[in-house]
Order: C-alpha cells, then structure tokens, then sequence
C-alpha cells in the first residue's frame, strides 16, 4: 500500500469519527478558575463573564473539610443562609450539572458566603439549531428521524470502512 493510500485511509477514518461526534458538547465553569472556590474573590463578575446553558456543568475547586458548596433560593443567596437548601457538597471537586434553564445560587455554608463566596449564575435553554440543520441532519420537519436517509456520520462511516477494507486505488 502506497503513502498517499495510507494517509487517505487515515483521513476517512479521522473524517469518519468527528463526523459522529456530537456537535454540543456539555461546558465545564471551574468556578473561579484558576483561583478556585476561596475567599475574596469576586464571583459575580467571573459569573459575568460565563455563557451557561443547559446541561452545562459548574464545578466548584477548594480545600476540603475548610470550605464547601451548598445550592440556596435567591433568599439564601441574599442573606446566606442554607436554610432551605437544595443540594450539598463538600467533596473539594465537586461537578454539578445544570439541568435546568433557570437562576442558580450557589454559598459557601460555613460562614464564608460573608467573605464572598457565594455565586449566582443564569442558565439558558440550549440554542436552536440553524434552520437547515435538521434537513441536513437527516430529520424531517417535525423533528423525527427520517427512516429512509441514514445520517451522514453513517455513511461516512461506511464508506471509511469500505476504502480500508477495500483499499482506496477505486477513488484517484
């Protein structure tokens, strides 16, 4: 087998599987980012500038068994309370998932929501895709799956495997 055939064989198969790769991918907001879930950080401009969307995870870095994360309404974000939480974590890399569309009020529940440590983030419902995208996607208008066009990863899936199998001399 030729170098080109070779390489040609690679770039299908490479082809092949970013095409069957899924377009929207989950976003992971370290809160803070480098600097991490820790005192003295303001958080509603690091919030700012932070696009979420649904299914968009936020996970907050810390020192466990010094700090910790607790899910609050709006009143227990304003005056820092836990009274009423949602959720609790306290493992020092904790990953929560944002599964809705809605505001989210994150506190540091032992004293240090005072000192800042305290979140709010605004989760937006996932973009519409383009409008053509569903035709190209092999979907018909009301979204279902049409039965009689197979996805385009598929076929391009297909056609890698048949240029390995049967080798790529039949395309140049």
């Amino acid at each position: 087998m030729s170098c080109s055939s070779t390489h040609l064989i690679f770039s299908l198969l490479l082809l092949s599987v970013a095409a069957t790769l899924s377009p929207t991918q989950a976003t992971d907001h370290i809160v803070g980012a480098n600097r991490g879930w820790n005192p003295g950080i303001n958080y509603t401009l690091w919030a700012n500038n932070q696009t979420f969307y649904v299914g968009d995870l936020i996970s907050f870095r810390y020192t466990k068994n010094q700090y910790n994360v607790f899910e609050v309404n709006q009143t227990g974000y304003d005056n820092c309370t836990t009274e009423g939480a949602v959720g609790n974590w306290s493992s020092g890399k904790d990953f929560i998932t944002l599964n809705e569309s809605k505001r989210y009020y994150f506190i540091c529940g032992n004293g240090q929501c005072y000192n800042g440590m305290k979140v709010s983030v605004l989760v937006h419902p996932l973009p519409s895709p383009p409008p053509g995208a569903a035709s190209a996607a092999g979907l018909s208008p009301t979204g279902s799956a049409a039965p009689e066009f197979p996805q385009r990863g598929f076929v391009v899936l297909v056609v890698s495997f048949a240029v390995t199998w049967f080798g790529g001399g039949w395309i140049m």
